[in-house]
């Protein structure tokens, strides 16, 4: 249901309480007539130093994503967005078609958008990509998923950093010079540039790199949020954040 600001559509978002980047990009990159509305999926700010405290972490995450899901339905919105990233490539292509089963059933069938997917969607809109590199803020077990998702896609992943971020909220300190070195690295050899996490500032990085590495670099808030509103219809070009929202 669409109201007098949103008359063209209302997103529901749902993110972790320590993430402070998806917000400020999603409603940066959002057209006239289409709200952002955010529901937190409530988490401490546990430290994260290995692969078992990632998985603390993570498990937080998964035992409050239908509670603030649940809040978000009752502004009746017109789609539902995943403002979060790793849960959304666990176990692959097999377990993102079953969180998004899980997703819809919860919503009542209302459209939910997730971030691995839309990485996937985004990727192939551009054509011809075949080798990826990938920049994410996670521990090893982490990249270990999200690499097992871009190859059950049929990607190539020649490279891939993980930044190993000491906490959730603390994703969102990572520099720009960090992640602007962390594209350098990972671009070598590869077709395009596949960054994840949705609580790294990356969309502007992302566009600047784009720029000067002459090939397709894609931030997840950017793809989640661009495949969001293509799906939903909605085809204005929005500039500043690279060839995709520009584009496609």
């Amino acid at each position: 249901m669409v109201d007098s600001l949103g008359h063209r559509m209302k997103f529901a978002v749902v993110a972790p309480s320590t993430n402070t980047s998806v917000q400020p990009e999603y409603d940066d990159m959002r057209p006239h007539g289409v709200t952002n509305h955010f529901s937190r999926i409530s988490i401490p700010d546990t430290k994260v130093t290995d692969d078992d405290s990632f998985m603390v972490m993570l498990q937080s995450i998964r035992d409050a994503t239908f509670d603030a899901v649940d809040v978000s339905m009752s502004m009746e919105p017109g789609c539902l967005i995943m403002g979060m990233s790793a849960e959304t490539f666990w176990d692959g292509a097999e377990g993102a078609e079953r969180l998004h089963k899980r997703m819809l059933e919860r919503t009542g069938g209302i459209p939910v958008i997730m971030g691995s997917t839309a990485l996937d969607a985004a990727i192939k809109s551009y054509g011809g990509i075949r080798k990826i590199g990938i920049v994410t803020p996670y521990m090893p077990v982490g990249d270990a998923n999200v690499r097992k998702f871009f190859e059950d896609q049929g990607f190539e992943v020649v490279n891939l950093v993980g930044l190993q971020s000491p906490s959730p909220m603390m994703i969102a300190h990572e520099t720009k010079q960090t992640l602007k070195r962390a594209a350098i690295e990972v671009s070598e050899g590869v077709d395009a540039v596949i960054q994840c996490g949705t609580n790294l500032a990356f969309a502007e990085v992302a566009a600047i790199a784009e720029f000067w590495l002459e090939k397709p670099v894609i931030a997840i808030n950017t793809a989640t949020y661009w495949h969001a509103l293509r799906s939903m219809g909605i085809s204005d070009k929005v500039y500043g954040y690279g060839r995709l929202l520009a584009e496609f």
